[in-house]
């Protein structure tokens, strides 16, 4: 089981730091469509982007998985709220749901509820 747990923080932290690295152009203009200002954008992306390094550096040093992932699962829902609010289509809803399902899979390992 810690293996999977291992392997769900480096799929949430690389999925994350893709995302907002790599596909950033994509981030600002749902942001826009979402009606959140440029400012809450990158504090979120810079607070995912913290909380995945502190998931990926987590399989090899003692850190704060549980708190960690929780924030993580938190921005996830926040996510799944704004897909609601504008009306997306289901696929949009897909990768933030996953990511928060493996989010509160990492808080429950390391919190030993599993």
């Amino acid at each position: 089981m810690e293996n999977i747990s291992i392997l769900a923080q480096l799929v949430v932290s690389a999925s994350i730091i893709v995302v907002w690295v790599f596909r950033y152009d994509n981030i600002v203009l749902e942001f826009k469509q979402y009606g959140i200002s440029d400012l809450v954008r990158n504090i979120v992306g810079a607070s995912k982007i913290s909380l995945s390094t502190i998931l990926a550096l987590g399989v090899y040093y003692e850190m704060p998985l549980v708190t960690a992932s929780l924030l993580i699962a938190f921005l996830m829902v926040c996510a799944q709220a704004y897909h609601v609010k504008v009306k997306n289509p289901f696929k949009k809803y897909v990768p933030s749901a996953l990511l928060l399902l493996l989010s509160l899979f990492i808080a429950a390992f390391n919190y030993g509820l599993i």
